[in-house]
């Protein structure tokens, strides 16, 4: 594939509840908050089954040097504190304003989080960091690293793009 010529399809646009669409703003909120602060603008919130927050964050690579501490991550740290059931946990929700990278969907896997709804995609992410789909990082698909799982992890996403879209707009120029 040459530069100029881009064929990469785009997983089409999810469309969201009431509740999905309220808890997925917040973390894009989280996204804004990070991106001001200097880091990359990912933000994630966790969500109980009866709707309580039960933590967020956003990513703060840039201000802690934790390659680590991305949005998700974070959360998770956050949540770990509160040492709820594995049950509970499965009837959670994580929302993250960008689909889970590899590292962060194997983190939601091994807290036994049941559903992940998700921002703006990794296809669309590599426009913004100006990679064609033929220069990928070491990345597979949230989906691919959630189906291997022997528990179920639904995962709900893209949706909200042009929202989620908007925290990346000049972020990643180097």
């Amino acid at each position: 594939m040459n530069s100029n010529s881009d064929t990469t399809t785009y997983p089409a646009e999810t469309t969201l509840d009431e509740r999905d669409g309220r808890y997925l703003r917040k973390a894009i909120v989280w996204s804004h908050a990070a991106r001001r602060r200097g880091n990359r603008p990912f933000g994630s919130v966790i969500v109980s089954a009866a709707g309580e927050v039960l933590a967020e964050a956003g990513n703060s690579n840039a201000e802690t040097g934790d390659c680590t501490a991305h949005a998700e991550v974070n959360a998770l740290r956050a949540l770990a504190g509160r040492k709820l059931s594995r049950e509970e946990l499965a009837g959670a929700t994580i929302y993250a304003s960008g689909e889970p990278c590899v590292m962060c969907a194997g983190a939601i896997f091994w807290s036994n989080i049941g559903r992940v709804v998700f921002g703006i995609d990794a296809e669309r992410l590599r426009v913004f960091r100006g990679e064609r789909q033929d220069q990928r990082d070491a990345e597979l698909s949230c989906r691919d690293v959630f189906r291997a799982s022997p528990h179920p992890i639904e995962c709900i996403g893209p949706a909200l793009i042009d929202e989620a879209s908007a925290a990346h707009d000049g972020a990643w120029k180097t």
